[in-house]
This record gives structure tokens, sequence and C-alpha cells, in this order.
């Protein structure tokens, strides 16, 4: 082989391996790029995630929500500032009983499981009319939203008839469905719903159903609950008329049982 020959070799060789290595560098560069670029997205996406995280943790609940509510959407059958008066009965009867209980009370349960049936035939009979006060102290107490959830259902029943709103209120205290004080079970819509099908007129009630899931009257639950707050009552059940406690003959108890119940009662409509 010429010397000629040889050296030519050399160069194109010398070429063919700068080529190379200009080919390497540009995937070298291409790869690197493309690490940048994912790694870029994948911190652009942590950051993205945490900011949602976080924005998430900071957003209030629907109950702080409709703490918060400026507008109150008050259910029929109401009055007073919010629609936090509730009075049920005819309006020729001269009394009044006022009655404050939470809907998560157990002791609420046994009060209108025993004596329930008698104040419903005493307020059709116009022999007296309820003002109901609602509370919900227990989920403050027990933790949940029970209590606040019920009281939001029964606003949305009261909507429909105060009829409906007391039958109401006696299927979920009754001894079938009301649950365990510790047991939130009010919390759960679609229970709430599963109770008001016991009740002739809610039974399939579209209205009353999407009042409950929408939470319609949650904000009135809580002006209702302020209300209890403001009375001064201390637990539940308590009754009360013309501003006296009505308790069981040498208690300071409400009465649970339907003959300390009509002693009780004919003692304040007396008085």
């Amino acid at each position: 082989m010429s010397k000629r020959n040889s050296q030519a070799s050399k160069s194109a060789a010398r070429e063919r391996l700068r080529q190379e290595r200009e080919r390497q560098a540009k995937k070298d560069k291409a790869r690197k790029q493309i690490v940048v670029g994912v790694s870029v997205v994948a911190v652009l996406a942590i950051a993205g995630g945490i900011s949602y995280g976080v924005m998430q943790l900071n957003k209030p609940s629907a109950w702080e929500a409709a703490a918060d509510a400026k507008n109150v959407t008050a259910p029929k059958n109401t009055s007073g500032d919010d629609g936090t008066t509730v009075v049920i009965g005819k309006a020729s009867a001269k009394k009044t009983l006022e009655l404050y209980e939470d809907s998560r009370c157990p002791i609420c349960a046994t009060f209108e499981q025993n004596v329930g049936e008698t104040v419903a035939k005493d307020v059709e009979a116009g022999k007296y009319r309820i003002k109901y006060v609602g509370a919900t102290f227990i989920d403050n107490s027990d933790s949940g939203e029970g209590s606040k959830n019920a009281l939001s259902a029964l606003g949305a029943a009261l909507d429909v008839s105060p009829e409906a709103f007391m039958d109401y209120k006696a299927a979920l205290y009754s001894a079938k469905y009301h649950p365990e004080e510790t047991d939130d079970k009010f919390a759960k819509d679609s229970f709430l719903i599963e109770v008001a099908d016991s009740v002739d007129a809610l039974k399939g009630n579209a209205a009353f159903k999407k009042d409950v899931e929408n939470g319609t009257y949650d904000a009135w639950a809580i002006k209702m609950s302020k209300a209890f707050d403001k009375s001064g009552v201390q637990g539940t059940p308590t009754l009360k008329m013309d501003g006296k406690t009505v308790t069981a003959e040498g208690s300071k108890n409400a009465p649970m049982t339907v003959p300390e119940f009509d002693a009780a009662i004919t003692k304040a409509l007396k008085g």
C-alpha cells in the first residue's frame, strides 16, 4: 500500500470518528434535555399537587360554609329571624310547650318513644302547641355531623308540612332507626332518606330527597342551633311552658313516662 493511500485511509478514519463523536454528543444533549424537561414537569406536577392539596385543606367544609352563609333558606311553616321559630299546632291553643331536643340524644329518643305519641295527640286536640328548638351540641361533644344533618333534614320535612315534620321526628327517634349516641349514622344522607321512607308524606318525595342531598337547609340548621345556644338550656330533652321548666314530680328532669308527663303538663297548663 502506498504512503498516500495509507494517509487517506487514516484521514477517512479520523473523519468517521469525528462524525461519530458529533452524533453521540447530539444524542447526549437531546437525552439531557429530555431528562431536564421530564424533571421540570415532575416538579411542576408535584408543586401543583401540593398547591391543590393545600387549597383543599384550606377549603371550608360544607358546614363551615353553611355557618358563614349570609343568605339563609328557611323552610315553610317557620317564622322569626332566619325562620328559626317553629311552632306547630292549632292557633286556638292558649299554651305553648317549648321542646328542646338534639337528634342524636339517646334520652330524647327515650322521651319520644315513651311520650311522643301523647304529645302529638295533645297538639292535634288543641291542648297546647309545640315550639321546637333543635340542638346540635352532641356533634361537638362526640364529634360528627349527625345532629346538624338530621336537623337540616327535619327542615326539609317541615317544608313539606308540619305533620310531615312531626312524623319524621318520631321516626328519627324510633327504636328502629335511632342509633347509639356515638354512632354518627345521621351524618349520612342516604340513612336519613331511608328513615323518611317510613313516613307517608316523605316516601318517594323527590323534593324532600333533593333538599336533603343538596343541604338546602344546612344554614338554617346552624341558625336553629345557635338559637338553642342562646336559650340558656343546658341539656336535652328540656320542656318549658310559660318560661318554667316542665319536669317530673320531685325531679329536675323531663317526664319520661306518660303518667309523669300527663301530671306535669296538667300542672303546667293550670299555671
